[in-house]
Order: structure tokens, then C-alpha cells, then sequence
């Protein structure tokens, strides 16, 4: 299975070609409940390299907690939020799920960041939740071929 995504005019779209993202997570921290006008971000977080964009992107980017520089990237015709990128993890996507197209099937596997969280947020029980930054995800590694 491989992913697509547009933004709601159309003038940025997306191919990833990998099976599966690394993770998929929801996010409470402070920087995304403004990005998400309030609530939290859902994402789906892919290796660099099986991510193919079209379009231009428009940024803003800060340093978040971790100390790191994160760039927010989203279209500038319709304001569609399209991923973010960590400078200490450049080797990662993180795709925002309302850019996917419809029937990906995926559901954050991890709440991250509850303690930002506002009184009347609802927490997934099912998922894996974290105060605030979870380890970093690792990219899957490629299996090693039989000699």
C-alpha cells in the first residue's frame, strides 16, 4: 500500500511510496493545538525519502522544546497544513492526516504531549500517551537480503 495526499485547492499533493508510516501519532503540545485551531495534529510519520511533494509549501518554523527548529509546512494558496519537520530528525516526515486522501485507514497509535493538553481534551485510552516528548521513532530498517 502506498499514500497520497492534496491540500484542499489542489496546488500541493503528495506520493508516499512506503507500506507504512514509521508511527502515527496525535499531538497536544502547545505550537500544534495552534496549528490545528485548538485541538491537536494527527500524524503520520514517514521516512524523507518515500516522500514525494508537488507545489509550493509555505513554512513557518520555531524552536520547540526539544530544542530543535520545527518547520510547519502548509499551503500558502488554501492554508492546508501538510507536514511538519524536525531539524534533529531530518531523516523524517511528519505528515498531517487531514492532508492525506480519505480511506488511508490510519489512527494515531500514540498521544503525545498530554500534559499541554486542554481539561476538555479527550484522550484515545487505547493509545500509548506520553506527558510530553516520547523517544524518536526509528525509521524501519530494510530487511537484509539472504547470501
Amino acid at each position: 500500500m502506498s499514500f497520497s495526499g492534496r491540500c484542499a485547492c489542489g496546488a500541493v499533493s503528495a506520493t508516499i511510496s512506503a507500506s507504512q508510516p514509521v508511527t502515527v501519532r496525535q499531538c497536544w503540545c502547545r505550537q500544534c493545538q495552534q496549528a490545528a485551531a485548538g485541538g491537536s495534529t494527527n500524524n503520520a510519520i514517514f521516512p524523507a525519502e518515500d516522500v514525494a511533494l508537488t507545489g509550493t509549501l509555505g513554512t513557518f518554523s520555531y524552536v520547540a522544546p526539544s530544542g530543535n527548529t520545527l518547520t510547519q509546512f502548509f499551503c500558502p494558496d488554501c492554508g492546508t497544513p501538510v507536514m511538519a519537520q524536525s531539524s534533529g530528525r531530518m531523516h523524517l516526515r511528519t505528515m498531517r492526516l487531514g492532508f492525506l486522501d480519505p480511506g488511508h485507514g490510519l489512527e494515531p497509535e500514540m498521544v503525545i504531549w498530554t500534559s499541554e493538553a486542554p481539561p476538555w481534551a479527550q484522550i484515545d485510552t487505547r493509545a500509548q500517551t506520553f506527558e510530553g516528548q516520547p523517544p524518536a521513532p526509528q525509521s524501519p530498517t530494510p530487511p537484509v537480503p539472504a547470501q
